[in-house]
């Protein structure tokens, strides 16, 4: 199966001043991105504001970004739902776009047990040549995808590794202990990619990456060659940024950030909103107090 990169940006999904999205902008925003230090992309995932987006956006925005990134970097498509017939055509459909991967959230809203689960990731799975990355989110679907039902689906041959959210470390410990070689674990939390990494974990997927790729990267690379010293001072810089990055829902702060910063992503859709007054003056103060990586002459 093919390396996807260790340090994805959960990519958001900029719209123009009437709403609609803006494909040159999202092409330009992914070449930033793998510019500052990226080894790829997700696009259309909950950054993305993809229960938002049509199939049709989704799957111009799939093609777009990868004629955009080429072979320079991979492009995961968030082509997973609470609807698994769904999901297979819409990650089929990715697939002949030209997609490197696609990302499975766990099904929200109907809440299926562990085997519905199972069954839902497998039938995916096994209608794709993809490699495939779950994802596991629990504030947001309410449901967590336990520790035995990730080591079932890790044998099957495509499903790549688990993107996970929960912030339950005994449970991530588990899967990279029990998880075949070849499985891999990326964070799904920002503040998380230090002690994931630290016991065995392979990256992250990153919302703050869309402005300190840079230093995400540099953070990793010290980890992955012991020097944990390094890291942990890095990550403990890198903390007060990400926590202003997730005061309200995600991806209103990012949004504002890329908007602050000469960036333009536009506003988020419906039923998110732009950050109130005393939001977007933490977010203003944080930006002040960090280093900004995305290229300068990206922010278009």
């Amino acid at each position: 199966m093919a390396e996807l990169g260790r340090l994805f940006t959960a990519m958001v999904t900029p719209f123009d001043s009437a709403g609609k999205v803006d494909y040159g902008q999202a092409r330009r925003l992914a070449q930033a991105l793998v510019a500052s230090g990226s080894d790829g992309v997700v696009v259309s995932g909950t950054t993305g504001e993809s229960p938002t987006l049509s199939k049709e956006e989704k799957l111009r925005l799939f093609a777009e970004v990868k004629a955009a990134l080429g072979q320079r970097a991979s492009v995961v498509a968030g082509t997973g739902s609470y609807n698994t017939a769904e999901s297979i055509e819409l990650t089929q459909e990715a697939e002949r776009v030209g997609v490197d991967g696609a990302l499975l959230v766990v099904p929200y809203y109907n809440k299926p047990p562990q085997e519905g689960l199972y069954q839902h990731f497998k039938a995916i799975a096994e209608a794709t040549r993809l490699p495939c990355i779950l994802y596991n989110v629990p504030s947001r679907t309410s449901l967590n995808l336990a520790a035995e039902t990730v080591l079932r689906l890790s044998k099957i041959g495509n499903i790549a590794g688990v993107k996970e959210a929960s912030a339950d470390f005994e449970q991530i410990a588990r899967i990279i202990e029990g998880a075949p070689a070849g499985f891999k674990v990326w964070s799904g939390n920002d503040g998380d990619t230090f002690p994931i990494m630290a016991m065995g974990g392979y990256g992250v997927v990153s919302v703050s990456a869309h402005l300190v790729g840079r230093q995400t990267k540099n953070m990793m690379e010290a980890t992955l060659r012991g020097d944990l010293a390094t890291a942990a001072s890095l990550h403990r810089r890198l903390l007060p940024f990400v926590k202003a990055l997730f005061l309200v829902a995600n991806p209103i702060p990012v949004k504002y950030a890329l908007n602050r910063v000469g960036f333009n992503v536009g506003k988020p859709r419906l039923p998110l909103v732009e950050p109130d007054e005393k939001t977007a003056a933490a977010i203003d103060a944080a930006l002040q107090a960090a280093q900004i990586d995305l290229p300068v002459e990206a922010r278009a």
